[in-house]
């Protein structure tokens, strides 16, 4: 006997409905799996055999043949565990085959017959409501990440015997509740790092402050102990909570990557993601035989701190660039292109030399002109010009370092980037895709970014004397227009500039 169970398969962090077709027939007894199965997906056969007899079913001693459809899709994972036993069940007529054509069945099974959580559901989830599909049925431990999705009916279920007695009886069983979306799901920041911990550093936090507000990349340099990784940490403070939708794509990548197996349902902080100076080029950008996020994508609509930029190798910084301008990361392999989400702020810091000390007023550098350009070599010019703000972090003064009085909390500062991005996005209303300054393209900053006389004599000064390229001048009114947002002004001044030309300071140190 013939029958079929729908289930889904991920490419990159969109979901394909995909038939699996099982057919109990005469011959010798043995199980053939075909539509390009992975090796996960090959030892499904032996998983379910072990688990339906343990369940209490007859496995059937005849010749099954189980087909995955497309068959040019490649499949993987064990979510096709709880599909293929719902199959070969009810080929041999130990269930009801009635509702196998109005459900998306996922899962890996445990020889015990038990449902174990799989990766990937919210998007799986979000593919079936689009299908049209009556609901999906999943492990029980999955639901809270499914139920995100409106208008689909989800089922979870702690072992086999209980989705056999669904499909058997399914008005015995009622559909877990979706709860209602709310705007402020991301509103539960992290309190333990607050901005008034940090001592003295005003120009740093300033910066901060402007990166926060416009989604600006921003590297300190400083030497050792003068707060660069401190300040840094506490960026996510100030940063205003994610939107629902904003929420949803964060949620869904994180899924895909399996890190949101046996959790809740949204991520409701922004992504901070700190990878060694030692990871790889695709663990940085995403790769695999099977296309997997990396950390550039899970920092989507977060931030993607890189502590000691200069350590990390060259060829590995370079794969920044191209998700640094487009918002998104392609990785093409032989048989698929998937295409990954990447926007995100990147928060870099290193010491101005190997030693370390390098201009600093109390400890000599103990480095030659040599060593400090091949220190500094590592960071090409194309990098460099894609971050805005160059900040350089100074030694403490005693005094700073001894004082009780502290700075600005983070929730104060909070309040005033909240203000400067909603000024912004009521400024972007004609453009959707835009969600902060640093997004900007060179059309929008002929329209938003004009300047005066004197404002354009300042800026075309500072570009002789720094050198600055055509993107790296483009960075300096993103920036500027931040500070105007900040400062409650419609249009940019010689002022906002002037800060903004500040923060290009790298090229006075190397």
């Amino acid at each position: 006997m013939l029958a079929r169970v729908w289930s889904a398969s991920l490419i990159g962090i969109e979901a394909v409905k995909v038939g699996v077709e099982v057919d109990v027939s005469g011959g010798l007894p043995g199980i053939v799996v075909v539509g390009l199965p992975d090796a996960a997906v090959q030892e499904a056969k032996e998983r379910v055999k072990a688990a339906l007899k343990n369940s209490g079913y007859t496995f059937p001693m005849r010749r099954i043949v189980i087909n995955l459809t497309p068959a040019d899709l490649r499949k993987e994972g064990p979510s096709f565990d709880l599909p293929i036993s719902m199959g070969i069940l009810a080929a041999s007529e130990q269930v009801r085959s009635q509702q196998l054509d109005e459900f998306l069945f996922l899962g890996e099974v445990s020889l015990d017959g038990s449902l174990r959580p799989i990766a990937g559901v919210l998007p799986i989830a979000a593919a079936a409501q689009k299908l049209g599909l009556k609901g999906l049925i999943l492990p029980a431990a999955n639901i809270n990440e499914a139920i995100v999705v409106e208008g689909l009916a989800v089922y979870g279920f702690q072992n086999l015997a209980e989705v056999a007695g669904f499909l058997n009886n399914p008005n015995r069983y009622q559909p877990v509740t979706t709860p209602a979306p709310s705007e402020d799901v991301a509103d539960c920041l992290n309190s333990a790092l607050d901005l008034r911990d940090v001592k003295g550093q005003s120009h740093a936090r300033r910066a901060l402050e402007i990166a926060a507000a416009g989604g600006h990349n921003l590297i300190f340099v400083g030497p050792p102990g003068s707060g660069k990784t401190m300040l840094a940490r506490r960026l996510p403070s100030i940063l205003p909570p994610l939107e629902f939708a904003e929420a949803l794509e964060v949620t869904k990548i994180h899924s895909v990557a399996g890190l949101l197996k046996e959790r809740g349902s949204l991520v409701r902080d922004r992504p901070f993601r700190s990878p060694h100076h030692s990871a790889s080029g695709p663990a940085l950008v995403g790769g695999g035989s099977f296309p997997r996020p990396g950390e550039i994508s899970l920092s989507h609509n977060g931030i993607l701190f890189l502590d000691e930029l200069t350590e990390f190798k060259r060829d590995v910084l370079e794969f920044l660039r191209q998700p640094l301008e487009d918002g998104y990361v392609t990785i093409a392999r032989t048989r698929q292109s998937v295409m990954f989400p990447a926007s995100f702020t990147l928060i870099a810091s290193t010491n101005p030399c190997p030693c370390g000390y390098f201009a600093d007023p109390v400890q000599p550098c103990t480095c030659s002109s040599r060593q400090r350009e091949q220190y500094w070599a590592k960071l090409s010019g194309p990098l460099m010009d894609r971050i805005d703000l160059q900040v350089m972090v100074n030694r403490l003064k005693p005094e700073e370092m001894t004082q009780q009085s502290t700075g600005e909390d983070s929730h104060t500062v909070r309040q005033r980037v909240k203000v400067a991005r909603d000024r912004a996005s009521d400024r972007f209303k004609a453009e959707p895709s835009l969600r902060c300054n640093a997004q900007m393209q060179s059309r929008h900053l002929k329209r938003w970014c004009q300047l005066d006389s004197a404002t354009r004599q300042l800026l075309e000064a500072a570009i002789r004397q720094l050198g600055l390229s055509a993107r790296g001048t483009d960075r300096i009114l993103k920036v500027a227009r931040t500070i105007a947002d900040l400062a409650n002004d419609q249009t940019m001044q010689t002022q906002h500039v002037a800060e903004a030309i500040q923060y290009r300071t790298l090229d006075r140190i190397q």
